[in-house]
């Protein structure tokens, strides 16, 4: 079997993960944005805060998305509060890929317009953080017996 025929090969394996993971993440998207609106328009809250609180709530989302969705069957058996500790800190993680790229376009390229800020940190810095998210909801958060992450924290 070739190289791409494997990967292929387990690309469909891991399709419906995928897809319950994308799935969680584009409803956890929508309540961070729509919270996000709500708390900086009519409620009056200052961007950061709306943001911090939009953040948490998303999260919240996808953690519950991922764990009676995605993840339900195979769950090893952790604590709720420790796993959703472990998923926020994913979280936190890919965040900060994200305003790393936005940092490094923007202050150490000099790319300094709108677009660039949105390309940077919503286009490249969410593909990266994406992948940063499913590898570790899926080695650190929701880990089972047949796929035990590669620490033993």
């Amino acid at each position: 079997m070739s190289v791409v025929s494997a990967l292929r090969e387990r690309l469909r394996a891991m399709g419906p993960e995928l897809l319950g993971f994308a799935a969680a993440g584009i409803c956890a998207y929508a309540a961070d944005l729509g919270l996000f609106i709500w708390l900086r328009g009519p409620v009056g809250l200052d961007p950061l805060t709306a943001k911090a609180l939009s953040f948490v709530a998303g999260c919240t989302v996808a953690y519950a998305g991922n764990a009676l969705g995605t993840y339900r069957r195979e769950q090893a058996r952790v604590s709720r509060l420790r796993q959703y500790g472990i998923f926020f800190a994913v979280n936190i993680a890919g965040a900060v890929v994200q305003l790393l790229c936005i940092a490094v376009s923007h202050y150490g390229l000099g790319l300094t317009s709108q677009r660039a800020d949105t390309v940077s940190g919503a286009g490249i810095g969410m593909a990266l953080a994406t992948v940063l998210r499913f590898w570790g909801t899926r080695t650190l958060v929701f880990r089972t017996a047949g796929r035990e992450a590669s620490w033993t924290g």
